[in-house]
Formats: structure tokens, C-alpha cells, sequence
């Protein structure tokens, strides 16, 4: 690992390349806080597949172009003179120093994560520029995934859960009941209400997750990366008999399926 100058000395270069690319490259030089947002989105879900992936060489790699995208931003607020580099990082220093009274003052009652994360929820609201209201900082761009466990884990914090963890089972039984219920009315039922009963139900999952310390997304993207890998398999083998997919049955794709649950 590299010394604290080499690191500093590291990200003192990532600001000079930021200047001179600027400066000299024509598509760098037309961008904008716009232009950059959806690059930006799409960079951070490619830190996360890769983060999903377990694979550190792809960590550092995308962790490097999120960290372009932000001295991207502060190299444009120094141009029209709203904050800098310097301004990014002493504003999140001095939020990380007063969101942790624990470290760096005198609360000492903290004796886990779970009293950090309430512990901060009522730091958030007595911050000057923070959040007024205990859902007001999830931003509306978040995945519906992401944003339903950030929802609950929130109103969490403030005392609003389940007293016991098990007793969210039936929960998730009651809307499950309800979805079929409206999903039996056949013709009768309305698309806005299927959707409005699954979304009930989704959320109530996500829910049981949470309190089973089960993170929902990861969960789903980790049964989308197995579920690639084995129809990949189903595709590859079909190939080598000389078959199409579209021109197989369920029973043969089946049985190519349970080949690929047993070589994993």
C-alpha cells in the first residue's frame, strides 16, 4: 500500500490531468454539470456491478471514474467560482465530524452500528443545511429497490418498526392475500390496482429483509448474476446439439437447466 505523501501526491496528479484535460481536449472542455449526470449514473452502477462481483481489480478501476466524475464537478465549480476541490472536501469533513459525536465529541452511549445509524438520524435534522423531515434526504432518483429499504431503515431509526422482527411475516402474508385476491378478478381487475397490490407486497418484502439483515438489492443482483450464468449454460449446450432455444421444449431446456444448478 502506498504512504499518505504517495496518496496525496496521487490525487494532486488527478487534479492537473483534470486541469489540462479541460484545457486541451475538446469533448472535456464542452461538458457540462448536465452533459455529466446521466455518465455519472452510469458509472456509479458500474462501481456497484463490480462491487456485486467481488472483483477488486474492477473496484478499483470503477471507483477511479466515480472519483473522475467528482473532481470533474468541483474543476467546473472552480470555473464559475461556486466551490473548488477544497470546498468539497472540507464541507464533507466537516459533516463527517458532526454526524460523529461518538468519535469526536462526548457522546459516549454508542455501543453499535444500529445506535450509530439512529444516532445520525437526529443529527441530520439539527444540521443547518440538512434534512427538515426524516424522509426528506432520499433522493427521488434512487431504484425503487433502493429507495423502499432506505424508506424503512430511516423510520426505523425513529422508533417506527416492528417490535419483533417475526411479526412481519404476517405482513407479508396479508398482502400476498391481497394480491391474489385482486389478481382473481380476472377482467375486473384494474392494471393500477395490480400494481398498487404487488407494490404493497414488494415493499413488505423488502421490509422482512431489512430485518433480517438482508440487503434486498444485493440479494436480487446476486440471484440475476446465477440466473445469467446457468441460462447461459442452457444456451451454450443447446448450441453444441445443433438446436435454437425458440425450437426446444420447456422439459428439454429444463433438463439443460438442472445440468447448470449441478455444475455449479
Amino acid at each position: 500500500m502506498h504512504t499518505r505523501e504517495e496518496q496525496l501526491a496521487a490525487f494532486s496528479r488527478l487534479l492537473d490531468v483534470m486541469d489540462t484535460l479541460r484545457e486541451k481536449c475538446p469533448w472535456d472542455r464542452k461538458q457540462t454539470f448536465d452533459s455529466l449526470r446521466e455518465n455519472t449514473i452510469e458509472e456509479t452502477f458500474e462501481l456497484a456491478s463490480a462491487i456485486s462481483k467481488h472483483d477488486m481489480n474492477e473496484i478499483c478501476k470503477e471507483a477511479g471514474d466515480v472519483l473522475l466524475h467528482v473532481v470533474f464537478y468541483a474543476k467546473m465549480g472552480s470555473e464559475t467560482g461556486d466551490f473548488d476541490i477544497a470546498d468539497v472536501c472540507n464541507r464533507l469533513c466537516d459533516k463527517l465530524i458532526f454526524r460523529h459525536p461518538h468519535v469526536y465529541g462526548t457522546n459516549d452511549q454508542i455501543e453499535n452500528a444500529s445506535d450509530v445509524s439512529r444516532l445520525w438520524e437526529q443529527v441530520k435534522l439539527k444540521e443547518k443545511d440538512g434534512n427538515k423531515t426524516v424522509l426528506g434526504g432520499i433522493p427521488d432518483s434512487l431504484p425503487s429497490l433502493v429507495k423502499a429499504y432506505r424508506i424503512q431503515d430511516k423510520v426505523a431509526n425513529v422508533g417506527f418498526d416492528w417490535e419483533k422482527r417475526e411479526d412481519v411475516w404476517e405482513k407479508v402474508k396479508e398482502e400476498i392475500a391481497e394480491f391474489e385476491a385482486e389478481m382473481r378478478k380476472g377482467e375486473n381487475a384494474t392494471i393500477e390496482k395490480c400494481e398498487n397490490e404487488f407494490g404493497d407486497l414488494l415493499f413488505s418484502l423488502i421490509n422482512a429483509a431489512r430485518l433480517y439483515k438482508i440487503r434486498p438489492d444485493n440479494a436480487l443482483e446476486h440471484t440475476n448474476l446465477k440466473f445469467i450464468r446457468r441460462f447461459n449454460y442452457v444456451e451454450a449446450k443447446a448450441k453444441e446439439q445443433g438446436k435454437e432455444l425458440k425450437e426446444m421444449s420447456l422439459a428439454e431446456m429444463d433438463a439443460l437447466w438442472n445440468e447448470a444448478k449441478k455444475a455449479e
